[in-house]
């Protein structure tokens, strides 16, 4: 029988005085859980990054806040620029998310320990629409199944899926794994999505590019594809975005690929796909059958509410909506419009205008948190229609609730009447 060697790992002196507490015995501790990810990663030696998101902000219990407050009463600090993920509570509307009191306390003390080490108090799952979002080819260790994938497919930046814990510590450390998606081969497509059969009309909302990423997570798992004849003037970066938080709540993909439109399908040109990877047809027939499973309410349910923003919303996004929305037509009593956003985004968007826009329609406005992962929305809620192929994915099992996929006019439409309005020619 043949026997497997394990990749030895190489550390610098600069890790090993780090293990040795030499920098404090909160970056010791981060070194640890750092070095012994290699170890499992069989990385051959660790890599500076640039740049850290760091997922573990929303409370699930005594745990990850035990280890936050740790961190803070050994000194640890990060040494890179680190944004921080969604939390529990949304501060500039205070009872906005209903947690009882000890709830919401461990929930602020949380959010405290992560700005007490240094990070920037961004609460947002869509880091990239920040200033200072990192470059093409660089390292850095980020967390969050959609900003991971945005990262490495958007921007070209090299991530690897880092979870809770993980991700402080290499904030802390400046220091990563050199493995997975941090390694150059390991992002070259194995499988090529050709997408030519799916009508450029189709293709021309956020909501379908959704749909794609239901079908291209189920297709692709683990693996990294690239989408072959998808017109460039379609692309940009919101669909990107909804592409791959769909494909990574759907399937485990961190990073695709879409020829002629992201970074590293551009620099490799014709390339791309590489000869003899397998070749899969995605049809528009594909997309609508995505759309009606992650649909589970009857077209003819009453409609409680809308929630648009997940990941959250971006500025033009936020365009997007209010020329849905200048000709001044309220929402229906009946239906209550969420919209999820960052505060930088917000703020953008107050000073365009847009926000206000809509209120005055009647929508409501979160930051810091989401819909679909505290209790925001009204316990009287049955029925939700969404633009996110994420928030469709995970509202019925976390919230209960039925939901309906649309795209945006579909979802206002249907917010006016009070009811599910579809337009089947936005998707055939």
């Amino acid at each position: 029988m043949g026997s497997t060697t394990a990749t030895a790992l190489i550390l610098t002196e600069e890790d090993e005085a780090k293990l040795a507490g030499e920098h404090g015995q909160g970056v010791a501790m981060a070194m640890r859980i750092i070095v012994a990810l290699a170890r499992i990663s069989q990385a051959p030696r660790l890599i500076d990054i640039s740049s850290a998101h760091i997922d573990g902000c929303l409370y699930h219990g005594q745990a990850g806040l035990d280890f936050a407050e740790k961190l803070v009463s050994l000194g640890a600090e990060v040494t890179v620029p680190t944004t921080l993920n969604v939390s529990s509570l949304d501060l500039m509307h205070p009872g906005i998310v209903r947690l009882d009191p000890e709830e919401s306390a461990a929930a602020r003390r949380l959010m405290d320990a992560y700005v007490a080490m240094g990070a920037r108090a961004t609460w947002t799952c869509a880091p990239y629409q920040l200033e200072g979002r990192p470059e093409f080819g660089s390292d850095i260790a980020w967390a969050e199944s959609n900003a991971i994938v945005f990262a490495n497919s958007g921007l070209g930046a090299r991530t690897a899926r880092y979870g809770d814990f993980a991700d402080v510590c290499a904030a802390i450390t400046g220091r990563a794994p050199l493995a997975g998606l941090h390694v150059t081969l390991n992002r070259v497509p194995t499988l090529e999505l050709d997408c030519s059969g799916i009508p450029s009309r189709v293709l021309d909302t956020d909501a379908a590019w959704a749909a794609l990423g239901f079908a291209v997570g189920r297709i692709v798992g683990e693996e990294v594809c690239i989408l072959t004849g998808i017109d460039p003037a379609l692309v940009d970066e919101d669909r990107i975005k909804a592409l791959g938080a769909t494909a990574a709540s759907s399937g485990g993909v961190a990073l695709f690929h879409v020829a002629g439109s992201t970074p590293e399908a551009l620099v490799a040109g014709a390339a791309w796909p590489p000869a003899g990877v397998r070749r899969i047809p995605v049809t528009g027939s594909v997309l609508r059958a995505a759309r009606d499973e992650l649909t589970t309410a009857s077209v003819a349910d009453r409609l409680d509410a809308v929630s648009i923003g997940t990941p959250h919303f971006s500025l033009t996004e936020f365009a997007k909506l209010a020329d849905l929305l200048r000709d001044g037509a309220p929402f229906d009593p009946s239906c209550t419009v969420w919209i999820s956003t960052s505060r930088d985004v917000l703020a953008e968007a107050r000073s365009a205008g847009y926000a206000q826009l809509c209120e005055r329609a009647g929508a409501k406005l979160v930051v810091d948190t989401c819909t679909y992962l505290v209790p925001i929305l009204s316990e009287t809620v049955r029925t939700a229609m969404t633009t996110s192929g994420k928030w469709a994915w995970y509202a019925p099992a976390n919230m209960g609730i039925n939901v309906v996929l649309g795209t945006l006019a579909e979802c206002m439409a249907s917010a006016r009447a009070g009811r599910v309005i579809r337009d089947e020619s936005a998707w055939n």
